[in-house]
């Protein structure tokens, strides 16, 4: 076999491989459609640089990079308090402790956001279509919401902790 029929049979193949998984998408993408931060506005919008002065490094990779932390180092995954879950980029409330369930995921887990709360958008950043949740006021990413969550939603919106605050209520 001749080295270019070789070389065009290889090309062809990983051609369909990552066509399979959606790898052409991320090739021929139009510019914008990344996440919900690239192709929404949102009411705080602040430079890099401004988001860098606010968030440690660790927060700034998740929330503004779109990173995620490892499973079962947030202190969130195991709180039980009553209270409320906000944004730790601009401080909006997000979801209700009573939405809160043990997913068995390592990350805080959620059935419901607050009615208005968050933002969501196709994210391809594995090669496949997974739908990315971000804080509807400043863009900042929070996790991924998937359809195999319990009843009455049957959502799980598998947040990063390190991109929440818990306010416990007072009583």
């Amino acid at each position: 076999m001749s080295q270019t029929r070789r070389s065009f049979l290889g090309g062809t193949t990983l051609l369909a491989a990552g066509a399979a998984t959606g790898g052409l998408y991320l090739l021929f993408r139009p510019s914008g459609t990344a996440s919900a931060k690239s192709s929404k506005t949102f009411e705080i919008t602040k430079s890099e640089t401004q988001w860098k002065k606010e968030l440690n490094a660790s927060e700034f990779r998740v929330l503004r990079q779109a990173g995620t932390e490892r499973a079962y180092t947030s202190p969130l995954n195991d709180e039980k308090r009553d209270g409320v879950f906000a944004c730790r980029a601009c401080d909006l409330p997000l979801y209700e402790s009573g939405a809160k369930y043990d997913s068995r995921t390592g990350w805080p887990s959620f059935w419901k956001p607050i009615k208005g709360a968050v933002s969501t958008d196709t994210d391809y950043k594995l090669g496949y279509p997974r739908t990315e949740v971000v804080c509807r006021r400043c863009g900042s990413h929070l996790g991924h919401v998937f359809n195999d969550g319990p009843r009455p939603t049957g959502k799980r919106y598998c947040m990063n902790g390190i991109a929440m605050k818990f306010r416990p209520r007072k009583t």
